[in-house]
């Protein structure tokens, strides 16, 4: 047997002074982000496009990052029937888990009745405030979303950055490749070479991503105030709580049986998490996360496949919530519901919660989405939840981020393609963002 190498990130890197750690910027913007948005609400709200500049310029390079990852993850696999059969691995697990995910949702909210005694008519709700989420989700349904995930044109879906598009085109796109043979892998070769240099520029985005998770954790507060959490205390302690228990023993119970921790993953991720607290988008890190996934010893053809998919039908935070909050509303408004009820719901948020996108706010229509074909609940009575729903993504963005980390590992260890001595090394010998993607090879 070949000796194995010792892997290169078992090397230490020199020792940076703690202002230049990133993940350590990133807490003290937060903070100071809450600090202004409380005591100079109106400042706070001004600094929203620090926010949103930053979530902007990381989108901008999603399409071509995820395009580039998928194409050569697919055409580098060489045997398509691989592609298949990793695919079906993954929406299986996908759905399991989300499953498990929104029924845990549905028997918190029977368990802890978080929306009793609100006693609120939905007459008396202003229905203008939630009439776009309403709109949007009436004109997101199943036939139009299934429609919609195919594009215009083949460049229109890179252009627009829709999730679900990129990846029909990225996924069509690689079986095209991996059928033209040496033809192909020069075109796959020339595709990775690509994606290094969009993974240049995110190298420097991420630079700044203190100045964002500023602005927006300062307009957040500025906006919504805390006053709002206390209002609604009850229902956001119970999804923290249960998206924290969803974390430690549903993810933690998978991660233990595909070998690791999952209070070391956390930890190897926490500079991704601390943004995406941030920015309450998961969307934020999908680059970054596509590169430390491969650290952690992940073949790069099932981290093409699983890391994008999962942002749009592996979402546990969102799943989670989708429940809770249908329950506390019919609570609040005092709607009661039977178990048939309950479980048609769930077959409902089943579906509609497949291809909610990892931006902020997306959980929110969705919610709407599911609501607007459950006629029981009264719609209007989402206004309750309007305030502190910038609140309620944070958590749903970081549940759902670390849902998809696991997921890679795990079905990376499912194929056969998971580098165990480069799971436990990366994962005992963690190094700051800007620095580990320095550290990708050229």
């Amino acid at each position: 047997m070949a000796n194995k190498a010792v892997p290169a990130v078992a090397v230490r890197a020199p020792h940076q002074a703690w202002y230049k750690v990133l993940y350590i910027q990133v807490l003290i913007a937060i903070a100071l982000g809450v600090v202004i948005g409380h005591f100079f609400p109106d400042t706070g709200k001004e600094l929203k496009p620090l926010g949103d500049g930053f979530i902007s310029l990381i989108k901008m390079m999603i399409a071509p990052v995820i395009f580039c990852t998928v194409v050569h993850g697919i055409s580098s696999m060489g045997d398509l029937r691989r592609v298949g059969r990793v695919g079906a691995k993954t929406l299986l697990y996908f759905e399991v888990v989300s499953s498990v995910a929104l029924l845990i949702g549905l028997l918190i909210g029977e368990l802890v009745h978080p929306g009793t005694g609100f006693n609120i008519d939905p007459a008396s709700l202003d229905p203008k405030a939630v009439a776009g989420y309403v709109t949007k989700a009436k004109e997101d349904g199943i036939v139009a979303h299934l429609l919609a995930i195919i594009p215009d044109s083949y460049f229109g879906a890179l252009a627009r950055g829709d999730l679900l598009q990129v990846l029909l085109v990225a996924i069509l796109s690689g079986f095209a490749i991996a059928y033209l043979g040496k033809v192909g892998e020069s075109i796959a070769a020339a595709i990775d070479a690509a994606a290094k240099v969009f993974f240049g520029i995110i190298r420097i985005i991420v630079r700044v991503a203190p100045i964002g998770a500023f602005g927006a954790m300062a307009f957040t507060v500025g906006a919504y105030g805390l006053g709002s959490l206390v209002n609604l205390a009850a229902l956001i302690g119970t999804f923290y709580l249960t998206s924290i228990l969803f974390v430690l023993l549903v993810l933690g119970g998978i991660a233990r049986l595909a070998g690791f921790s999952i209070l070391r993953f956390i930890g190897y991720i926490k500079d991704e998490l601390l943004i995406v607290l941030g920015t309450s988008s998961s969307e934020t890190v999908l680059p970054q996360m596509i590169q430390k996934m491969e650290r952690l010893g992940a073949s790069r053809g099932v981290v093409g496949l699983v890391i994008p998919t999962g942002y749009s039908f592996n979402l546990d935070g969102t799943n989670i919530y989708m429940t809770l909050a249908t329950l506390f509303l019919a609570q609040a408004t005092n709607t009661h519901l039977t178990l048939s009820q309950e479980l048609g719901i769930l077959v409902i948020a089943m579906i509609t919660s497949k291809g909610a996108s990892g931006v902020t706010g997306a959980g929110f229509v969705t919610l709407a989405a599911t609501l607007s074909i459950v006629p029981d609940i009264p719609i209007q009575s989402l206004a309750i939840l309007v305030g502190i729903d910038k609140f309620m993504s944070e958590c749903r963005a970081l549940t759902n981020l670390i849902g998809n980390g696991v997921a890679t590992i795990v079905i990376s260890r499912w194929e056969g393609e998971l580098d165990a001595d480069k799971l436990h090394s990366a994962m005992a010998h963690p190094v700051a963002l800007g620095e580990e993607m320095e550290r990708m090879p050229a």
